[in-house]
């Protein structure tokens, strides 16, 4: 069994193509989409109807939740723009999406946690910004789940940690955003340092998960000038670079 798991590609299509053409070279048995598909200043309505073309499996993020909830408070300025370029066949899409999935029989799909989708698994932040959680907080945040592997998004952050049960908890990166900055609970921000799409490989060999965190390069200079035309200059910063400023 060999997988390819996607998260978090916020409207960037030229890194999703570029992630698709380099997992097609060589082969995988079904790709896991962990949601927040559209939201940001990029490309939502062409990002929804390629992904509504692929014959994946989808969950949904907090940033689709929020897009859907276009008129409160829950609904986010990046929620927003992406909400104002949609049909309602790209919204109707999105309602379907489950907030959590299983996959095979001992594959769980969430995009933050099992419990939530705006709790970081693999990240913990704290006055002085994000930190990797330790195995106590993993194992916290894991609750009741027996998945042997938990696929995970929403930090942005490529990292794979085990549970004390041995359980392995995977968060693929962002394809679309390879640097953010948030202020819940405290302002903090989060980095890769470089400006590629990130996604992840997982092979089943002998009854074990393997996992392969991966980067690809693409021709982001398109999505950066989309996201200076639209005001939103932190964007491009981190299209760019990786880095916030």
């Amino acid at each position: 069994m060999r997988i390819a798991v996607v998260s978090d590609i916020h409207g960037n299509l030229p890194a999703l193509e570029a992630v698709v053409a380099h997992f097609k070279q060589s082969g995988v048995d079904a790709v896991i989409n962990l949601g927040d598909n559209l939201s940001g200043p990029l490309l939502p309505l062409e990002t929804a109807q390629y992904l509504m073309a692929q014959d994946w499996i989808h969950i949904s993020g907090n940033h689709d939740r929020q897009l859907l909830a276009y008129g409160t408070e829950q609904c986010t300025d990046v929620d927003e723009l992406a909400y104002s370029q949609l049909t309602t066949r790209e919204l109707a899409w999105l309602k379907l999406l489950p907030p959590k999935a299983d996959f095979d029989t001992d594959v769980l799909l969430c995009h933050g946690t099992p419990a939530s989708d705006l709790t970081y698994f693999l990240e913990t932040v704290e006055a002085h910004g994000a930190r990797m959680a330790t195995r106590q907080e993993v194992d916290e945040r894991l609750g009741e789940t027996r998945a042997k592997l938990v696929l995970c998004g929403h930090t942005h952050k490529p990292r794979a940690m085990r549970a004390s049960s041995g359980q392995l908890v995977v968060n693929p990166g962002s394809i679309g955003l390879p640097a953010f900055d948030d202020a819940t609970p405290y302002f903090h921000v989060v980095q890769t340092g470089s400006p590629d799409a990130h996604y992840a490989i997982l092979e089943r060999i002998k009854g074990r998960w393997v996992a392969s965190l991966i980067t690809v390069p693409y021709d982001y200079d398109a999505m950066v000038k989309l996201a200076h035309s639209r005001r939103y200059d932190d964007w491009a910063q981190a299209l760019a670079t990786g880095y916030m400023s």
